[in-house]
């Protein structure tokens, strides 16, 4: 499974011309069987027709460049044994370990009134994995580190009536939060997962990418959003897809940002209802956490949708969210279909993501067998809370 392809560059091959002692194609053009110097090599170029000009271009280099890769049979010979002239430190084995399970973890701290502290320090604060204290080699808030953000909007027929609510409160979002160094991505589903928006650090283009969204449903004009009301068709066997939410998890996680480093967060719009996907909802969390990307999720239910239909869908879209959102360190905002709620839950996200902490250790456990650690973090203070992802994976380079 993977997000609809770019297409792949190629690079065309050149022509490989053969060689004869020092005869090429073309060259009597040039030498007429004698030895030319460059310089008149220069005047008679200067006089050839231009369409005969590149190719000769390219067979005066090539015996160049051969001469330049190619030994002289009257030279020495070149030894392919190692330099042992100058002797050279041995590098450090364990310190390759160390940078390969160093664990880094950001999250964010707030007091019993739901405030975001930002003043604590690397005393403040305890660090267990599967029950084990670990002991700290950096930590630090962490308010100008690069962000990697990817936007998941969700395009079913169940959002029909606040997706122009989601454009705009999406477009202005990127526009306050992108600094100089952050890239963000806009990647959509519905029946399908469509990625719209590569990475990029303009604004306006995540914009105009977010505008350009529809409502997609199988019938095609997403009036209604459900199979067998409206155009929806009806579904005579299999699951029927309308909604890959997990399916949109899992390809983001894994196709845009495991490969990228530092600060890595997810958001949803989305009103939480799955239909169809082929990744289970265990299946999208641990893809997000060998990401190390924490997931927000804006919940966007238009309860009418589904309680106002002759057909009465019911909705369970919030239980799983919050399940997705919390074991990878983000948190469920529910908005219902409230514009100005909308326009809060992205201000409180931009300032968790501005006032983080990071803090990496390399844990006592230094296996790397892909096991799942549960990591728990604990700050001394009247009722402070942290919000953290609550493990990782334990995979080395190899099997990232």
């Amino acid at each position: 499974m993977r997000l609809k392809p770019f297409k792949e560059r190629t690079k065309s091959s050149l022509p490989e011309y053969q060689t004869e002692g020092s005869h090429f194609p073309f060259m009597h053009l040039l030498c007429d069987g004698e030895c030319v110097s460059p310089l008149r090599v220069y005047f008679r170029l200067t006089r050839m027709p231009l369409r005969w000009l590149l190719p000769l271009l390219v067979v005066i280099a090539a015996p160049v460049a051969f001469a330049q890769t190619a030994p002289s049979p009257d030279a020495p010979p070149v030894s392919t044994a190692p330099d042992t002239s100058q002797d050279e430190k041995p590098v450090s084995t364990e310190t390759l370990k160390v940078n390969v399970n160093l664990v880094s973890l950001y999250f964010t701290v707030k007091d019993k009134h739901n405030g975001l502290v930002s003043t604590l320090t690397k005393s403040d604060c305890d660090f267990l994995e599967d029950k084990q204290l670990q002991t700290l080699k950096n930590f630090a808030a962490e308010a100008d580190q690069p962000l990697t953000l990817g936007i998941l909007l969700d395009t079913s027929g169940s959002q029909q009536n606040v997706l122009p609510m989601e454009q705009q409160a999406g477009a202005n979002f990127l526009k306050s939060i992108l600094r100089k160094k952050d890239e963000a991505f806009l990647l959509t589903f519905d029946v399908d997962v469509n990625l719209e928006q590569d990475f990029t650090n303009n604004p306006s283009e995540l914009a105009r990418a977010i505008n350009k969204t529809q409502i997609n449903t199988a019938g095609g004009n997403g009036a209604a959003g459900v199979p067998g009301i409206g155009q929806g068709p009806i579904p005579v066997h299999g699951t029927p897809k309308g909604t890959l939410l997990y399916d949109a998890v899992y390809l983001a996680s894994n196709d845009k940002l495991r490969a990228e480093t530092g600060r890595k967060a997810m958001i949803l719009l989305t009103d939480g209802e799955d239909q169809g996907s082929n990744t289970k909802p265990r299946e999208a969390i641990e893809a997000a956490q060998k990401a190390n990307a924490i997931i927000y999720v804006i919940l966007i239910a238009d309860r009418g949708f589904y309680y106002g239909n002759t057909i009465n869908l019911g909705y369970s879209g919030d239980s799983q969210m919050r399940k997705l959102a919390e074991e990878t360190g983000g948190r469920v905002i529910n908005v219902g279909n409230n514009g100005k709620k909308m326009e809060d839950a992205f201000a409180q996200i931009e300032q968790e993501l501005r006032t983080q902490y990071v803090a990496s250790y390399t844990p006592t456990n230094k296996k790397l067998d892909g096991s799942y650690r549960k990591v728990e973090i604990a700050c001394k203070g009247d009722g402070l809370k942290v919000q953290a992802r609550k493990g990782y994976y334990a995979i080395g380079e190899e099997g990232q």
